[in-house]
């Protein structure tokens, strides 16, 4: 076995074992606009089968910058495929936008005919709410410019960039945000949700670094929103979701960054599980913010199954290398991966595990703290599939500094997100493997206080509780911008 080869792609060994690795996120230039020839079939915000005239579509075609497409437009079936293979559905149309123009056209387009609509971003939604059937899917794939400023460290951000795109060019300036954990996951949809990343417990939540953004509300109106204006509406799309409109762009603060930098994983036999989780659930209360560490447990192509450590450390490497001393000396370990090395060889690593086109499933709760008995049913839990890995992401530090009502995410007091997921390229095993990853987490889930709604396929069923105290506030907020629900393709939350 090559060692070294092994710890770089542990996780993603393990669950791309099922699928060959696929295409990224390639984007070709725009295509003309697909005038139609004829009347085509839709469907209403409450299911029901609308007309769509082709004087209305031309119309639309007409008004925006970017292509509008039908089905039979030679971008069609490229454009509406999203990340997750689970979800293969086709739009009526999809409005291809340029600008935040584009954007306010095909909204007052969709609420004038009450017509389901879905947002793309970067097309990552896990549970596959950015495409809908027989609706109308807004694409800001163009959408994806960023802009350093680096005198006020500031990113200016198209709302269809994607994580790569902004940490690619903070880091050319010596400068980085908190950014998520696959590099093709859409700017917005990650931020919109919370936005947990490598850097957060010293810079905190994506949400946290959002200074201002634009935004195309339900009744086609552009708007700026920030602390200053409309805090409201800014208050709400921070942890809020897509409930609100339409984000065109954001703009994020930025801070002085060193790209190389102490990361990497360590490596243990799962037989070694027990000892790493219980020197993990009372090392990581005495963490520094710098710190970023949480346990993983996965089984490989060969059935050999593991428990590692992904590391980041955002600061000085010789403190680094002295906090970590204990846990490198935990165990036999099978290998030490942890070295200085660029930012983004950590942030792209599980790229290839999660390729477009897997078909995939997730669950996950917020845990407030590792308790003995959490790890006891963590241990328990434990299913040896090479498609489905034990995942968990650090909170704590800068996260719980902000209160559970500043900004619409609640989930401030948690310690860790605990995650159950994995991905397989056939039809025929999702069933099973869906199944499989509800039974695991299920032993985990009364150990969580809510769930992170980014990746939960089952949020919609249990919104309120999930907001918890912003919730009132939050369907407030819903009836003022978007009173017919218009943006619904979400966890939603319904007009007070």
């Amino acid at each position: 076995m090559n060692r070294r080869k092994f710890c770089r792609t542990a996780v993603a060994a393990g669950i791309a074992a099922s699928y060959p690795v696929l295409g990224g996120c390639s984007r070709s230039e725009p295509p003309v606009a697909t005038s139609a020839d004829t009347s085509i079939r839709g469907i209403s915000l409450d299911g029901a089968e609308i007309e769509l005239e082709k004087a209305a579509i031309r119309e639309l075609g007409d008004a925006m910058t970017g292509p509008v497409m039908l089905s039979g437009h030679p971008d069609y079936e490229g454009t509406r495929k999203i990340w997750n293979g689970m979800h293969d559905k086709r739009p009526a149309l999809i409005a291809q936008c340029m600008n935040s123009d584009d954007v306010s056209n095909a909204v007052t387009f969709a609420r004038e005919r009450e017509l389901l609509v879905a947002v793309r971003g970067g097309g990552h939604s896990w549970p596959g709410r950015s495409v809908c059937d027989d609706g109308l899917m807004i694409d800001l794939a163009r959408m994806h410019d960023v802009r350093i400023d680096t005198e006020n460290k500031r990113a200016h951000v198209g709302g269809g960039a994607l994580l790569g795109h902004l940490d690619n060019a903070s880091l050319e300036k010596g400068l980085v945000t908190t950014a998520g954990v696959v590099s093709h996951t859409g700017v917005g949809g990650f931020t919109l949700g919370g936005g947990f990343g490598r850097l957060n417990r010293k810079y905190g939540l994506a949400i946290d670094n959002v200074r201002s953004a634009e935004i195309v509300t339900a009744d086609g109106q552009v708007r700026r929103i920030s602390a200053e204006e409309d805090a409201e509406l800014f208050w709400a799309i921070r942890g809020g979701g897509g409930n609100f409109g339409v984000v065109s762009s954001f703009e994020f603060q930025l801070y002085p960054f060193e790209r190389k930098l102490l990361s990497g994983s360590i490596v243990w036999p799962i037989d070694q599980a027990r000892d790493v989780l219980e020197f993990y659930g009372e090392w990581y209360l005495g963490l520094s913010d710098e710190l970023y560490v949480g346990p993983t447990m996965a089984t490989m192509p060969d059935g050999t199954s593991v428990i590692l450590m992904e590391v980041v450390y955002n600061g000085d490497p010789a403190q680094g290398e002295k906090e970590l001393a204990p846990l490198r000396a935990l165990g036999t370990v099978m290998e030490d991966g942890i070295k200085m090395q660029d930012y983004t060889v950590m942030q792209t690593q599980e790229d290839a595990a999660f390729s477009h086109g897997v078909r995939s499933y997730a669950k996950n709760g917020m845990a407030k703290q590792i308790t003995q008995e959490l790890i006891d049913d963590m241990l328990d839990a434990f299913v040896p599939d090479p498609r489905l890995a034990f995942f968990t992401h650090t909170a704590g530090g800068a996260i719980k500094r902000v209160g559970e009502t500043d900004t619409a995410f609640p989930h401030r007091n948690a310690e860790t997100m605990l995650i159950v997921a994995g991905g397989w390229m056939d039809p025929e095993q999702d069933a099973e493997a869906m199944a499989t990853a509800r039974t695991w987490f299920a032993k985990l889930q009364p150990h969580t206080g809510g769930y992170y709604d980014n990746i939960e396929w089952e949020g919609d069923k249990s919104v309120a509780g999930n907001y918890g105290p912003n919730f009132a506030r939050l369907a407030t907020v819903k009836k003022r911008v978007d009173a017919g629900n218009l943006f619904r393709m979400n966890s939603n939350i319904k007009p007070a």
